[in-house]
């Protein structure tokens, strides 16, 4: 469903879901366009969600060693 991008797939596993254990977070999913678009569209946030886990590693990694300059010297490269 996500790999083909198909909106088809997608609303007959959501009307599948509805009649289940899990019908109530279905209706949720339904309400939020953002699901929807986030499947059908053929655009990603690969790279953003990358690049804010490396900061969020570097910093988790330097926690209380390290003020901004050094932070900034780290992910940049600027000595």
């Amino acid at each position: 469903m996500i790999r083909s991008k198909s909106a088809a797939k997608f609303d007959d596993r959501l009307a599948i879901a509805k009649g289940s254990l899990i019908g109530s977070f279905a209706n949720g999913i339904e309400k939020d366009w953002a699901v929807r678009n986030a499947i059908l569209s053929p655009w990603s946030n690969r790279q953003t969600e990358g690049q804010v886990t490396r900061l969020k590693f570097i910093k988790g990694h330097m926690y209380g060693r390290a003020k901004l300059d050094r932070l900034q010297a780290r992910l940049i490269g600027v000595a």
